[in-house]
């Protein structure tokens, strides 16, 4: 299934995209997609219906992101090696966890704030997972068997911010807009490997980054195994797995992002976003 929150912000609705691109209407079987709904129990529930038989949504409704009452939303940092050597940084020898705050949550194609202050707003293209069970410790062999699906993120990141204003990252990735999800979560059946998926980003209609999973240097599932042993991992929470090469900083000269920016990306299977920059 691929399926969505639709609607004006704050009042989305659940829905599902069927195989014909259709949108329809999921609010007479759950009332919002939460990290409840996101169970294997409810998903199965799901699954079942037939989508011929749910209203069709007529237009093109703005979407937000596909989950809502999160309690974490988790970042893995220089996940890529050519992303790692562009920013000069050494290849991490375990996944580099940071936070974004949740109100960086924000719809596909709401618009990216450039905060004030702001110098060097830089784009990350990247695939993140939703988990759908209750982890804790568990197993790199198992662990993917904790997530409901995956969708597209931006993890939009404020570099002067991050690195050079002391302390922690979280700084640089936790303003409001600063994470992009979706259009839709793809449950796990809709993709046949998660580390083998084409993704890309355009700035202004540039190609910016051209990266694919299978050079991840920790696996999605050795990503959610290592965060589970350091927290517990609760139904809706959201882990971004880093970002392939192509990034702003890393350019020769660095460029980044000003207002009037549109920045488009997508990952296979995933979908597409689009953002204009606006100032805060």
């Amino acid at each position: 299934m691929k399926l969505v929150r639709y609607g004006e912000k704050g009042a989305e609705k659940p829905g599902l995209i069927d195989k014909s691109g259709q949108l329809r209407d999921l609010s007479a079987h759950v009332k919002d997609l939460t990290g409840e709904a996101y169970s294997p129990e409810s998903l199965t529930k799901l699954a079942a219906l037939d989508p011929a038989s749910l209203p069709a949504v007529s237009g093109k409704p703005r979407f937000g992101a596909p989950v809502t009452g999160i309690s974490k939303f988790v970042a893995i940092g220089l996940n890529y090696s050519d992303h790692a050597k562009e920013t000069g940084a050494a290849i991490p020898t375990e996944p580099i966890i940071f936070m974004k705050a949740n109100t960086s949550l924000s719809g596909p194609n709401d618009a990216v704030e450039k905060p004030r202050g702001s110098t060097k707003l830089d784009w990350e293209v990247e695939i993140a997972a939703i988990i759908g069970t209750r982890a804790k410790y568990v197993s790199e062999a198992d662990a993917l068997n904790y997530v409901a699906g995956y969708c597209v993120c931006n993890d939009v990141s404020e570099r002067n911010f991050q690195t050079e204003r002391l302390g922690q990252w979280t700084k640089g990735k936790s303003h409001d807009t600063f994470g992009p999800l979706g259009p839709w979560l793809a449950t796990k059946d809709e993709i046949k490997d998660v580390q083998n998926l084409s993704m890309w980003l355009d700035v202004n209609g540039q190609r910016r980054q051209t990266g694919s999973t299978t050079t991840m240097i920790f696996s999605m599932a050795k990503c959610v195994s290592y965060v589970s042993q350091f927290m517990t991992l609760l139904p809706g929470d959201i882990i971004t797995t880093g970002t392939p090469p192509g990034v702003g900083l890393g350019m020769k000269p660095p460029i980044f992002l000003n207002v009037g920016d549109v920045i488009t990306l997508g990952i296979e299977g995933l979908g597409e976003q689009r953002q204009e920059v606006v100032a805060a």
